[in-house]
C-alpha cells in the first residue's frame, strides 16, 4: 500500500493495482484481500489503493501498474452502503477507518474515470458486487430509473462478475504473455463490450440477444421479462453468451465459470491472511471485529430467495471446502495472539448448506424448472459432514466455543438428522439462534421464495423441545422483512399479531431495498412477475413506511404510523388498552364523533408528576 513497503520487498514496479472503496483488511471475508492474495500466490506483484480521494495523489502513490488496474466499490454496493431504504444518507461506513464515510456514490464509475485519466492506455478491469450486479441494464432504486450497464458507462475493457479469483489470474497471465485487453473475450465469468458495427458483423452468432437498454426503458414489461432471461443464463453447464445493446456499445456476457472444486477453495482460504487491518490506519475499521475470527465454509446458495442476488452472483450450486482445510484454518487462528478462544461464526450464505450436494450439480447444474430444497428427492440433505466439522472444531486446542452466528436455514434443519439441531443448540448457539422466515403469510413467503408458515411453526416447536435438553434457555431471532412486493398492510398486521402472540418481537426487521438484479427488484420496478406476467401489488412511499412501522409497534415513536395502517385496513379493534392491541388509544365510532373532535389528534393522557424523592 505504500512505496516504503515496495522498497522493503524489493519491488520496482507492481503488476496489478487494486483500487477499492473499502479500507484494506487482510481477511478472507473481504474481496480485495482475496483477489490480492490469489494474484500474489500466482506470482504477480500487487499494490492496493483504498479509499482514494479526489484531488489527491492516492492513485499515483504506487506508480503505473505493468498489467492492469482492478476497480471495485468494496464489499457492498456503494449506494446500499450510503443510503437507508428510506433514502436517507447514512452517517457511518463500517468499511472505513473510524466508520467515517469517504467513498463517492457509484464508486465504480468514479474510480474507473480517475484511473483512466491518470493511467491512459492501462487496461481497467471492473469487479466486486457493485459491478457484478450492474453488468446489464438494471433498475436503480436511488434514482428510480433504469440505468445501463456500468461497463457501458465506465472506461473499462472488461468486467468480472461473481467470485473472480480464476478470472483475474487468467487476465493477468494473458496480459503478461503479450495479449491485448481487447482480445480477452473468451474468459468465463467476464463481460466485455464491442462497437455496434462489430456486433452486427460477426459476434452475434450463437449469442442470446437481450432487449436493448432503450427497449427496457420504454417498456417495463419487457424489462421484467429480461430478468427471467438473465436468470436462466446463470447455469454454467448450459448457458450461452448474452448480449445487450446500448446506444453506443454492446455489452456481452460470457457464461458463468464452473463451480470450484473443494481443493481450489481450500487453496484460496488457506492463503496467509493476517486477519488484521492494514497498520497504516490509525482508527479501527468497524467491519473487521464481527468477522475477525469467523470461517467461510462454502459458497453459493440454492435457496434462490427472490430478494437476494447470490444466485446471480455466486450461483445456486453449493461449493464446499473440505473439513480438513477448515480445521487447519481454525488451528492457525488459535495461534494468533488476539484470539480469545471463540470462533465467531462457521458458515456461508446459509451455514447448514455446507456439505449438501446434488448429483446433477456436477453435470447439468441446478434444475432450471424447480428450486432445490428439502422436498427434492435428488438433494442429499444429510448434515453429517457439518456435524463432523463442528465436532472437529470443538477439539482444536485453544478453541473454547464455536458459534454459528450467521444463522441456519430452518427448513433444512427440520429435514436433517435429529441430532443436528440438538448439537447446534447444545454447543453452537450463544443464547440466540438466527433464522430467516421473513414472513408468516403464505402468499407473501411464496412471493419471496421462502418456506410457508407451517414449516417455521414446526421448527419453532422442535426448537422448544430442544430447550429441555440443552440446559440453558435460548431464543430464536427471526429475520423479518417489510415492504416486499406482494405484501399488503393487512399481511403486515397478520405478521405483527403472530409476533405478539408468540412473543417473538424482534429488532431484526429489514425494510425491503430493491437492489440490482434480484427477482424482487424486477417486480418492484415493473409491478409484474417476470415468469407469469401476473400483476403484483408493490408497496411504495407512505405504505412502505407504514409496513415497517407495524413491525415496530412497541416503539411509541411509530404509533402514529401503526394506527394509520390499522385504520386503513379496518382493524381498529387493535387500537386500545387491552394487551392484545398493537397500539394504545381510544377508538371512536366515526358516526358518533363530535364535530369539534373530528380531524384532531387524541390528547395524550396527563402524566403524573414524579416525586422528587429518590
Amino acid at each position: 500500500m505504500s512505496r516504503r513497503e515496495l522498497d522493503r520487498l524489493g519491488i520496482d514496479e507492481i503488476d496489478v493495482l487494486l483500487v477499492s472503496g473499502d479500507a484494506y483488511i487482510d481477511h478472507p471475508s473481504f474481496g480485495t484481500a482475496v483477489i490480492g492474495r490469489v494474484l500474489w500466490d500466482a506470482g504477480f506483484t500487487v499494490g492496493v489503493c483504498t479509499l482514494p480521494v479526489a484531488g489527491t495523489d492516492d492513485l499515483l502513490r504506487l506508480g503505473r501498474p505493468r498489467l492492469f488496474v482492478s476497480v471495485t466499490s468494496g464489499a457492498v454496493d456503494s449506494m446500499v452502503n450510503h443510503y437507508t431504504p428510506n433514502l436517507r444518507r447514512r452517517s457511518r461506513d463500517a468499511y472505513a477507518p473510524g466508520g467515517v464515510p469517504s467513498r463517492p456514490d457509484r464508486a465504480v464509475l468514479v474510480y474507473a474515470d480517475r484511473v483512466h485519466a491518470l493511467f491512459p492506455g492501462t487496461p481497467v478491469v471492473l469487479g466486486g458486487i457493485e459491478a457484478s450486479l450492474r453488468r446489464f441494464a438494471h433498475y436503480d432504486y436511488w434514482s428510480d430509473t433504469i440505468r445501463g450497464s456500468v461497463l457501458a458507462d465506465a472506461p473499462a475493457e472488461i468486467l468480472v462478475y461473481g467470485p473472480g479469483e480464476r478470472q483475474v489470474v487468467e487476465i493477468a497471465r494473458r496480459l503478461d504473455s503479450g495479449e491485448e485487453a481487447r482480445d480477452l473475450r473468451d474468459i468465463r465469468g467476464t463481460a466485455w463490450r464491442c462497437a455496434p458495427r462489430e456486433w452486427r458483423g460477426s459476434i452475434a452468432d450463437g449469442v442470446v440477444e437481450l432487449p436493448s437498454l432503450d427497449a427496457v426503458r420504454a417498456d417495463l414489461t419487457l424489462f421484467s421479462r429480461t430478468h427471467a432471461m438473465i436468470a436462466a443464463g446463470m447455469n454454467p453447464y448450459s448457458a450461452r453468451p448474452m448480449a445487450q445493446p446500448h446506444p453506443k456499445t454492446v455489452v456481452v456476457q460470457n457464461p458463468p465459470p464452473h463451480p470450484f472444486a473443494p481443493a481450489e477453495l481450500d487453496r484460496i482460504y488457506e492463503l496467509p491472511f493476517t486477519r488484521r487491518q492494514h497498520p497504516s490506519y490509525t482508527l479501527p475499521v468497524p467491519a473487521l471485529e464481527p468477522v475477525r475470527f469467523s470461517i467461510t465454509t462454502h459458497r453459493g446458495c440454492f435457496g434462490d430467495c427472490a430478494f437476494c442476488a447470490i444466485s446471480c452472483h455466486q450461483g445456486r450450486i453449493v461449493q464446499s471446502r473440505t473439513v480438513e482445510s477448515i480445521v487447519r484454518e481454525a488451528e492457525r487462528m488459535a495461534r494468533m495472539r488476539e484470539f480469545r478462544g471463540v470462533i465467531q461464526d462457521v458458515g456461508g450464505p446459509s451455514a447448514n448448506m455446507f456439505g449438501l450436494s446434488c448429483p446433477r450439480w456436477s453435470t447439468t447444474g441446478a434444475c432450471p424448472d424447480r428450486r432445490c430444497g428439502p422436498d427434492c428427492p435428488s438433494l442429499r440433505k444429510s448434515h453429517a459432514q457439518q456435524l463432523e466439522l463442528l465436532s472437529r472444531l470443538r477439539e482444536v486446542p485453544g478453541v473454547k466455543k464455536v458459534f454459528i452466528s450467521s444463522g441456519i436455514r430452518h427448513d433444512l434443519a427440520l429435514a436433517a438428522e435429529p441430532e443436528y439441531l440438538e448439537t447446534v443448540c447444545r454447543h453452537h448457539v450463544s443464547g440466540h439462534l438466527k433464522v430467516a422466515p421473513e414472513h408468516v403469510v403464505d402468499a407473501v413467503t411464496a412471493r419471496m421464495r421462502k418456506p410457508p408458515r407451517a414449516v417455521f411453526d414446526a421448527f419453532c416447536a422442535r426448537f422448544e423441545e430442544m430447550q429441555r435438553s440443552v440446559g440453558q434457555r435460548q431464543y430464536l431471532i427471526p429475520y423479518l422483512m417489510s415492504g416486499h412486493p406482494g405484501c399488503t398492510v393487512e399481511d403486515m398486521i397478520t405478521l405483527a399479531e403472530y409476533l405478539r402472540d408468540h412473543r417473538l418481537y424482534t429488532e431484526q426487521v429489514q425494510d425491503f431495498t430493491p437492489t440490482p438484479m434480484t427477482l424482487s427488484t424486477a417486480i418492484y420496478a415493473s409491478g409484474l412477475d417476470p415468469y407469469t406476467d401476473e400483476r403484483v401489488h408493490v408497496p411504495k412511499g407512505r405504505e412502505k413506511r407504514v409496513q415497517r412501522a407495524i413491525l415496530h409497534y412497541r416503539d411509541p415513536r411509530q404509533h402514529h404510523l401503526v394506527e394509520e395502517g390499522l385504520r386503513s385496513a379496518g382493524r381498529t379493534d387493535l387500537i386500545g388498552r387491552a394487551w392484545r392491541c398493537l397500539v394504545p388509544g381510544r377508538v371512536t365510532d366515526p358516526g358518533t364523533e363530535s364535530r369539534s373532535s373530528r380531524g384532531r389528534p387524541e390528547r395524550a393522557p396527563r402524566r403524573r408528576r414524579r416525586s422528587s424523592r429518590p
